[in-house]
């Protein structure tokens, strides 16, 4: 957890550091089985712990106010004794900035207080236990009976006076909180197959908004290994363009209007800083992001070093980010939205941009060191350049250079046709020239790439020979038992399925991915096709609209008919 923000220094982070990285504690005394769900349809998480001598239920969430952001940060931690008698313990040990700050424990009037760096903790507790001051933490027990409820609130603030809530009102806090929860995806409109796991998708999608601006982050964490005790740790708390885009995409999807506006905009204005260049990532309040620091002191997630904060793909060239932009503009304008002129003139000269650029190497999606000509990226290219076309036939793109963007457009295609196929493999590559192989090329299918029989041959080659386990694709040749099986690609097969009309093969194969979810149902980056474990950073964005966009697919093709191949090009057909 970091305060006061989701890309502030941590304050709570043992997952990295089990001794110097934080935690605020609350379990029973002894031993306990521990079952966890989310009420409902909701971020609202309820944890149940059976004892030898009872049962006890925690509910507990950040709370909301009427909706939005309270002006400081409250978890509420509502505790409830179900049966028997259960003793319980709470510990507030917090570890400013990074670990790097212990805390000072300071009373102020009649509280007492965490403090570090401009930051600011105290707990209110309500029939569980009078908090303790200990050198760097607060602590406190209690007993819990069958029919008593106690609860504690954890109250931050950043560089302004801390407030002392009441127990009423955090009480309703939490209750109004689960109806926010409720309210937000009772509007959605989705009736199409997984519906749970879709829902639960999405409220984790919400989750990674940075709800000051509509920012969205491609995980909440930093660091969480792709190989337990290697060194692929990233910094994952920024707004990719690509996981943007794909986040709009799947958000359109479910009739959510209101945040694809939001997220939409506060991606153009962080665009219009470089345009017509486009970083891969901006930070979550839309600058160019400036940061690369290596953390030596924590030990790292299971001693996976080093901890990272900040991220150095920051400076790449990614041609799949002026595709991801204007497929996505393209699926905004298909829903009956508009664009302003400067915003048209904005993205014209980004696509003009892309016209030059496509015949340079980048580092494709994978933010890979090596520069070369990814197939990815070439396609990526295109559909920049297609959609393009589309939104100046309907005026909404200033029309001027129609005639370069087709030339570029048709250029290009038949340069990754002669460069970038491989009769060998049965499979575009992963690269110009070599015999290599990419799952990041499946996303051609949903873009209307125009070689449908070449893309069909492609699925079943990446399906065949980057197989990590029953459903499961590792995401490249080169990552082949290198790391874990790539959740997204795994999700982008059962999409390509389903949109080149192979319904059942795209049913069987998404069977066989959604029991890798954790109990909350959510998913990491990746899964160690041997042990099940998730990997990576957790939970991840690029994984849960993956699995939304994967469902629409079979929902759009089954609605077609299992028979009939899907019709590729504009919205989401």
């Amino acid at each position: 957890m970091s305060l006061p923000n989701l890309h502030s220094p941590t304050t709570f982070a043992a997952i990295l550091d089990p001794e110097r990285g934080g935690r605020f504690t609350l379990a029973p005394a002894g031993k306990s089985e521990v079952a966890r769900r989310y009420l409902g349809r909701t971020n609202v998480l309820e944890t149940t712990h059976r004892t030898s001598g009872g049962v006890v239920r925690v509910t507990e969430a950040l709370t909301l106010q009427d909706g939005g952001l309270l002006p400081w940060v409250e978890l509420a931690r509502r505790i409830e004794g179900v049966e028997g008698s259960v003793p319980m313990e709470w510990r507030l040990e917090p570890r400013f900035d990074w670990g790097r700050e212990p805390a000072r424990i300071v009373r102020r009037g009649g509280l007492l207080l965490a403090e570090g760096g401009d930051l600011r903790l105290t707990v209110r507790s309500w029939g569980a236990g009078e908090a303790q001051p200990e050198d760097d933490a607060l602590a406190g027990s209690f007993e819990i009976a069958a029919g008593e409820s106690a609860l504690l609130a954890l109250v931050a603030a950043c560089g302004q006076p801390l407030h002392a809530p009441s127990r009423d009102h955090v009480e309703a806090r939490l209750d109004a909180t689960r109806r926010v929860w409720e309210r937000w995806l009772g509007m959605w409109d989705y009736d199409g197959p997984w519906e749970e796991e879709v829902a639960r998708s999405a409220l984790a999608l919400k989750l990674l908004v940075y709800a000051p601006n509509g920012s969205i982050a491609a995980a909440p964490t930093t660091s969480l290994p792709e190989v337990v005790g290697g060194d692929k740790n990233y910094d994952y708390r920024y707004a990719w363009v690509r996981d943007s885009a794909f986040t709009l995409d799947a958000l359109m999807r479910l009739g959510l209007p209101e945040q694809v506006q939001e997220s939409f905009a506060c991606l153009l204005r962080a665009v219009r800083q470089t345009a017509p260049d486009l970083r891969p990532f901006y930070d979550l309040d839309g600058n160019v992001p400036d940061r690369k620091e290596e953390l030596p002191h924590l030990d790292g997630y299971r001693g996976s070093r080093p901890v990272r904060y900040g991220n150095a793909a920051r400076t790449q060239l990614q041609l799949g980010s002026w595709g991801d932009l204007l497929e996505t503009t393209e699926l905004y304008v298909s829903e009956g939205n508009v664009l302003d002129e400067e915003t048209g003139e904005m993205l014209a000269s980004c696509v003009d941009r892309a016209a030059i650029l496509w015949e340079d190497e980048d580092s494709g999606m994978w933010e890979l060191d090596e520069h070369r000509h990814y197939t990815a990226s070439k396609i990526a290219a295109w559909m920049a350049l297609d959609r393009a076309l589309r939104l100046a036939g309907a005026g909404q793109l200033p029309g001027r250079h129609v005639g370069q963007w087709r030339r570029e457009r048709d250029s290009l295609h038949a340069w990754i046709e002669e460069r970038c196929w491989s009769e060998e493999l049965g499979s575009y590559c992963g690269w110009a020239g070599e015999q290599s192989l990419d799952a990041g090329v499946l996303r051609a299918v949903r873009m209307g790439y125009l070689e449908r029989e070449r893309l069909s041959r492609t699925v079943d080659t990446i399906r065949g020979r980057l197989a990590a386990a029953p459903g499961l694709v590792y995401r490249t040749s080169e990552h082949v038992r290198e790391e874990g099986a790539f959740v997204a690609c795994s999700f982008w097969v059962v999409e390509a399925l389903a949109r080149l009309g192979r319904v059942d093969e795209a049913r069987e194969t998404m069977e066989q991915i959604l029991p890798y979810a954790n109990d909350l149902g959510l998913f990491s980056e990746e899964i160690d096709p041997e042990s099940g474990e998730l990997l990576g950073n957790f939970p991840q964005g690029l994984s849960h609209l993956a699995l939304i966009n994967a469902a629409g697919a079979i929902q759009d093709a089954a609605g077609r008919g299992a028979g009939t191949s899907a019709t590729a090009g504009a919205g989401r057909g």
